[in-house]
């Protein structure tokens, strides 16, 4: 099975800096996100059937304090052939949120599960898919939005089935 971790991020798809970004953008075909931002801690590509994962997920996270991050970056990555992710990001990822998503993906794995992809504080805007785009282009293209540097405390997490059921919610309160 397929799962993820995810902490929910309430910005909104009408966000000037977003509407911003999507007329600089104005005939490239892309695929916004539209709601469900959030920043994956771990992408399962593998869990095994028999294992409960909700249970030993809240023991960790029962002691977690909400995390504060301050994003300040618009960027993109290269995902897959000739495709690109348009993120939001930080410069300065707070050390404590490493420490819980390193706790996480290391719970998983003791678990039995296979997480192939590395941990990237980011979250997903919109998915390029235009062979006339690629990295450089794209992100010549994002700065020039001018991004509001804004921090937001994040305390919602959702563990869910990919493209399927929500299996476990938690409210960080520390």
């Amino acid at each position: 099975m397929k799962s993820y971790l995810e902490l929910k991020v309430p910005i909104r798809y009408e966000d000037s800096w977003f509407r911003e970004l999507r007329d600089l953008l104005d005939g490239v075909n892309i695929r916004w996100q539209h709601g469900y931002y959030h920043i994956t801690l771990a992408f399962l590509d593998f869990a095994p059937d028999n294992v409960n994962l909700v249970p030993g997920l809240t023991r960790i996270l029962e002691d977690a304090m909400p995390t504060v991050i301050t994003f300040d970056q618009l960027d993109a990555f290269a995902s897959g052939a000739s495709r690109q992710v348009i993120h939001l990001t930080t410069t300065d990822a707070p050390k404590d949120f490493l420490a819980l998503v390193e706790d996480v993906r290391r719970y998983f794995t003791a678990e039995g599960c296979v997480i192939q992809s590395g941990f990237r504080l980011h979250v997903t805007l919109g998915r390029v898919q235009d062979s006339r785009m690629n990295v450089r282009k794209l992100k010549d293209i994002i700065s020039q939005v001018d991004l509001p540097t804004f921090t937001m405390e994040l305390a919602h997490l959702e563990y869910r089935v990919f493209r399927g059921k929500t299996l476990g919610l938690w409210q960080l309160q520390g």
